[in-house]
């Protein structure tokens, strides 16, 4: 999404850099970001430009934002508030125009009333929000992306399947994707390397029976089995949720622990 936005931008063939704010650690990502002077700390034998210099006039992806040490936090903020910084060890201070894109998979509410994300940096950032929601919420899209992977490894693999058969896009809409885009991408790749026909078949995808389907309630349902249906399902997410302890379930739905003991049985809450 980053990249595309970029890519429809006006800032469009200018640098676009990616910084992952998990993979380094505090001193790391802050040459990563700022750069550094030749001898600023051991290891640093020659001068280094920082990812703000080098994405100047283009875009700055910063993934996993809300994982930055309150350190880099700071600095981040200086630069976003005034367009300069200076490389670790340096006293000049440099510009950059620079768009800054985050990322989080966190509550970044939470993440400041817990002291762990500074409240005035997420507001800094939190200018134009676009909330991803997982595929698992987005079933109508999960063939697109098939087919599209089904393209990519087609070509790599310099194979010719015509496409994916129906009963496997079932299977594949009604899994709950914990994975994500990058799971789906690997069951599709997997399937191609195994292909021998010209689809891809039910039997060419692992076992997608480890984590649970989605159960959809499809429109026609008549509503007092589509109540039921939505009841299991509900109770098997909080379940799940809380570890199957089902007196923080009863505490948390707001009914009598017997009452939801008698609901697992009548529904076949496994």
């Amino acid at each position: 999404m980053a990249r595309y936005i970029h890519s429809i931008s006006d800032r469009t063939g200018k640098p676009f850099m990616h910084v992952n704010c998990t993979t380094l650690s505090e001193q790391l990502m802050e040459s990563d970001l700022f750069g550094h002077e030749k001898g600023a700390f051991t290891g640093a034998i020659k001068q280094k430009k920082g990812r703000f210099e080098l994405a100047n006039n283009g875009t700055l992806f910063l993934d996993e934002i809300g994982d930055l040490a309150p350190a880099i936090q700071a600095k981040l903020l200086h630069v976003l508030e005034y367009g300069e910084f200076q490389r670790v060890g340096g006293v000049d201070t440099h510009k950059a125009d620079v768009r800054i894109l985050a990322a989080t998979n966190k509550n970044f509410q939470t993440e400041v009333e817990k002291g762990r994300f500074r409240e005035d940096l997420f507001y800094r950032v939190n200018v134009v929000c676009i909330e991803l929601p997982p595929l698992r919420s987005r079933p109508g899209d999960i063939a697109v992306f098939a087919n599209h992977f089904l393209k990519k490894y087609n070509q790599s693999m310099l194979k010719n399947l015509t496409g994916i058969n129906s009963d496997t896009t079932d299977i594949l809409k009604k899994y709950s994707w914990p994975g994500n885009i990058r799971e789906l991408e690997n069951v599709i790749e997997r399937a191609v390397v195994l292909a021998s026909g010209k689809e891809i078949s039910a039997d060419l995808l692992p076992p997608l029976t480890g984590k649970k389907l989605i159960e959809e309630i499809e429109i026609g349902t008549p509503l007092d089995e589509a109540l039921i249906k939505f009841k299991k399902r509900f109770i098997c997410k909080t379940l799940e949720s809380l570890e199957n302890n089902q007196t923080k379930t009863a505490d948390l739905l707001k009914i009598q622990r017997t009452y939801l003991n008698r609901l697992i049985k009548e529904l076949g809450v496994k």
